[in-house]
């Protein structure tokens, strides 16, 4: 026991390292955001008044709130803006076990990554939550006049961009699973109905159960899903197997 903690020791202080750059990475991009809290805001706001032009001013209910809106803000923004340094620290932690071709993709792997997540993120604020705005606020009526807290909204917003930004990696970790070896080339064809009632069902999770937007983030799922079985077969088996035991004896 003690020889296996003492190998798995340059391991862990490389491992606390890297969680260490990852946490000051989120530190300092959380801090430039919160200087662009209102601008931020402001652009969170958008799609609202947009969805509802009748839509007064966003309120707050405790002293507290807004402090806290903003910075709940400000912090998940800093977490999508450093999200590539953070795989690309994730990357380097694995990519000692990895063979020295592999180590030169790191680059494109850490782009490809990016703009899957962006191009999540894009989606939920330009496509998906102006519609699920525009479906809720449908239901303001003379009689009902919609009150919305700063916090709740904000963090809504947010939390949509970043859950989709999430989702949309699915090619992405498809690929690496194959290439690593976890699983073979043709594994996501097989399991092509399982899979799709897993990502239903994270969509509901990631969506916190609001049917409209679970439809909104399933079918892109599904469409990247398929996308990333066809990268599978054209990235995903590049690696070369291992010798059977057999056969090498």
């Amino acid at each position: 026991m003690i020889e296996v903690l003492e190998q798995f020791a340059p391991h862990q202080e490389e491992l606390r390292g890297r969680l260490i750059r990852c946490c000051v990475a989120v530190l300092l991009t959380s801090i430039v955001a919160y200087l662009c809290k209102d601008e931020l805001a402001a652009w969170c706001m958008r799609p609202l008044y947009l969805a509802y032009p009748q839509m007064g001013k966003l309120v707050y209910t405790k002293l507290t709130d807004a402090f806290l809106s903003y910075l709940k803000l400000s912090l998940l923004v800093g977490v999508a803006a450093a999200f590539p340094y953070l795989l690309y620290q994730i990357w380097l932690f694995i990519a000692p076990g990895l063979l020295e071709r592999e180590k030169r993709t790191v680059r494109t792997i850490v782009l490809w990554a990016s703009l899957l997540f962006l191009a999540g993120a894009a989606f939920a604020f330009f496509v998906a939550l102006p519609r699920m705005l525009h479906f809720f606020m449908s239901y303001a009526s003379p009689t009902l006049q919609p009150m919305l807290k700063l916090g709740l909204y904000l963090t809504f917003t947010a939390r949509m961009a970043l859950a989709f930004g999430i989702a949309f990696e699915i090619p992405f970790l498809m690929v690496m699973a194959t290439r690593a070896g976890l699983l073979k080339s043709n594994h996501f064809r097989q399991k092509r109905i399982p899979f799709y009632i897993a990502i239903a069902v994270l969509s509901f999770l990631l969506t916190t159960g609001e049917i409209t937007a679970t439809v909104l983030l399933a079918l892109p799922l599904f469409a990247l899903y398929e996308a990333g079985i066809v990268a599978c077969r054209m990235f995903g088996s590049r690696r070369n197997p291992l010798p059977d035991q057999t056969t090498a004896s």
